[in-house]
């Protein structure tokens, strides 16, 4: 884990300011059923998140958040029908990137992310590149989405929902290679929320605990109840229990890490810390040489 240190210019000493982490890291999600750690790459990849109400949804979304915040070679967008699951890090988010339930901010703000997908593959296409790789020009976003079905089934007229959830397929199927990473969760793993075309294109993919085997299918994949895999055998009173299944792999037990709202919100206050005072470092000293801010 590296340690950020802020140079405050020539002459004076450097200025210790924490430990962060990196996007380019595994992120740790949980435990396996033998009690071993499960962290999983999520550059260049994408996660989707199902399960009935009270299945562990939320902690795991916020497991994921919380190594995103510290990461500061990550920028955060953040969309949440609720307001509360994510709002605790909104202040670790870029400005004006934090929607509640409002469609029209959240299509706003899912075309600004389209477009800056189209200039990124511009400047790779210029650099004969076909990714971005840690310090690049550009920096990485999460894009963690609460509720997908708020957005693509709830509210605002059809026409917006589908422009919604058009938007989101963009992203998921084109931004991984531009360091868009997207999150997403939802209660209701039914088919008109995720789509078979929109559930495939999930790198990773978890169900905790869904009411029937065909939901569980909905969120892994088309046929794993069959073979003994269903989030539906999984115990109501387990929540943070469910299946994880890698792009082409086999799912595995895994209870997700929990972070309680008192942990959240002080990861999120230290996270928010170190965001400003290197925002701040980067604005007073961009002619400086010798100042800046480096992770040793």
């Amino acid at each position: 884990m590296p340690t950020l240190v802020a140079n405050t210019g020539p002459g004076s000493q450097p200025v210790t300011l924490g430990p962060v982490l990196s996007i380019f890291d595994p992120v740790h999600i949980g435990i396996d059923e033998f009690g071993q750690p499960v962290r999983v790459p999520l550059i260049y990849r994408n996660m989707l998140i199902g399960g009935e109400p009270g299945s562990g949804k939320s902690a795991l979304l916020n497991a994921i958040v919380a190594h995103a915040a510290l990461s500061l070679d990550c920028k955060l967008i953040l969309l949440d029908g609720k307001r509360v699951e994510l709002g605790q890090w909104r202040r670790c988010a870029e400005a004006g990137a934090f929607v509640g339930p409002n469609m029209d901010q959240a299509r706003k703000l899912l075309t600004r992310l389209q477009t800056m997908m189209d200039n990124r593959y511009t400047f790779l296409e210029e650099c004969e590149r076909r990714k971005v790789i840690p310090g690049d020009a550009f920096t990485p976003y999460l894009v963690a989405i609460d509720e997908i079905a708020y957005f693509s089934a709830t509210v605002g007229k059809k026409q917006d929902r589908e422009e919604f959830a058009a938007l989101l397929r963009d992203l998921v199927a084109r931004g991984r290679a531009v360091g868009i990473i997207v999150i997403a969760a939802t209660q209701r793993p039914s088919s008109d929320i995720i789509p078979t075309s929109l559930r495939d294109l999930f790198a990773w993919r978890f169900a905790g605990r869904c009411t029937s085997h065909s939901s569980s299918d909905i969120v892994l994949g088309h046929g794993w109840a069959q073979q003994g895999w269903t989030a539906n055998s999984i115990s109501p009173t387990n929540p943070g229990v469910g299946l994880l299944i890698a792009e082409g792999g086999t799912p595995q037990l895994v209870k997700s890490a929990y972070l309680d709202d008192a942990t959240c919100a002080a990861i999120a206050r230290y996270a928010a810390t170190l965001r400003n005072t290197v925002n701040q470092q980067a604005a007073t000293t961009p002619a400086d040489p010798a100042g800046g801010v480096s992770a040793a």
